[in-house]
């Protein structure tokens, strides 16, 4: 189900013998994709902006009038963040040095195992690196619509925001924009698709973002469906990059489609909120959910499950859903149509309207189980 992620990689080479060589040693994996082979030290940082590779090999003799090394700099010394390969001989020496940008090296002569490892290493150093300190990434998704998804992933970020986790969200339902209508957001107002393409920086997160009343900051859908096509998954793992550089908390409000692009939102994710309810529909695609989940490879304690509408089980035994997922649902939210259709109507969250209401209470006990810290609640179920 899950697709090959596959390491996007540029290489500047001016020996053609070499850059043929390491085009052939390539060719027979599947794990690396060889992007373009610059000859031109100068077209790269252009190159790196266009392409957006994860990993950049430079050779350190490279000639003509931007040297090796000095390239190495420049991409160190850029905003594109992305990993260094040095290729080298043994005549010239060069040593791991992350802080001025030369995160492995390779020296010549080289085989295909050495040349895998040596750019897989710098892959996984610079993911590393970048989780470091990073806030908390939680898609909030669903099997099936109509479950109350995107109302409680709205409040659920606000329960964050209010525990004092300066939280972000992001409305990935991209074709329909649930939380541009939820909240009454104008038409105009910016979305994901006014960040910048080539490389987005911190700086351009507080003329897109939308402040809402409530504290929290929401990067909204495009206004129309046919601008969700102009999203692809290099946008979503720079995006999440940064806000969760910014923020301590990122909440995602996922569609129900399984795609890459949702998968893009899953991998990285400290924990899944499955938000699942007492209906036949529902329980049949979380036991396929279930199952899917394991195929891709996620771990168990990858996905929590939030049984909604907890005092509404229709007649089915609550018994019959903990026996279908494997286990009891982690967390459980109750019904309260009147308060949660009234906030949706004036675009507030019922975590704010109504603080003392036991569903604000069940929310805040999701939110603390999440942050894996107490938040003090009013007391009650």
């Amino acid at each position: 189900m899950a697709a090959v992620n596959q390491i996007r990689l540029l290489v500047i080479e001016d020996v053609p013998q070499v850059a043929q060589y390491i085009r052939g040693l390539l060719n027979s994996q599947a794990t690396i994709k060889l992007l373009d082979v610059l000859t031109d030290g100068a077209k790269t940082l252009p190159a790196i902006a266009e392409l957006r590779p994860d990993v950049v090999i430079v050779d350190a003799l490279l000639q003509g009038r931007l040297k090796g090394m000095t390239l190495v700099e420049q991409i160190a010394s850029s905003d594109y963040r992305v990993p260094v390969v040095v290729l080298t001989v043994p005549q010239k020496p060069v040593a791991v040095d992350p802080a001025k940008g030369i995160d492995e090296v390779l020296q010549m002569p080289f085989s295909g195992f050495d040349l895998v490892n040596k750019i897989s290493g710098a892959h996984k150093a610079a993911l590393a690196r970048a989780g470091e300190g990073a806030g908390l990434l939680f898609p909030v998704f669903a099997p099936k619509g109509g479950v109350g998804k995107t109302t409680l992933a709205f409040n659920l970020a606000v329960a964050l925001e209010q525990a004092g986790t300066h939280t972000a969200l992001i409305d990935a339902s991209l074709q329909f924009g649930d939380m541009r209508t939820l909240l009454n957001v104008p038409a105009d107002a910016p979305s994901i698709l006014d960040l910048p393409t080539d490389r987005i920086a911190e700086s351009d997160l507080a003329d897109v973002l939308w402040r809402d009343p409530s504290g929290i900051d929401i990067l909204l859908a495009p206004p129309r469906i046919e601008m969700a096509e102009m999203i692809n998954i290099r946008d979503v793992e720079k995006i999440l990059s940064i806000l969760r550089r910014v923020y301590r908390a990122v909440v995602v409000d996922v569609p129900a489609a399984i795609s890459e692009l949702t998968l893009a939102f899953f991998d990285p994710a400290d924990v899944i909120v499955e938000i699942v309810t007492f209906d036949s529909t529902t329980i049949h695609n979380t036991i396929a959910m279930a199952d899917t989940f394991r195929q891709i490879g996620y771990p168990p304690t990858k996905v929590r499950y939030v049984i909604n509408r907890v005092d509404s089980a229709g007649g089915i035994d609550p018994e019959m859903l903990a026996a279908a997922i494997g286990r009891t649902p982690e967390n459980s939210i109750v019904s309260d149509g009147r308060l949660v259709v009234q906030a949706n109507n004036e675009g507030v969250p019922f975590v704010l309207a109504a603080p003392d209401a036991e569903i604000t209470r069940d929310v805040l006990r999701l939110a603390a189980d999440l942050l894996g810290a107490r938040i003090p609640v009013a007391s009650g179920r």
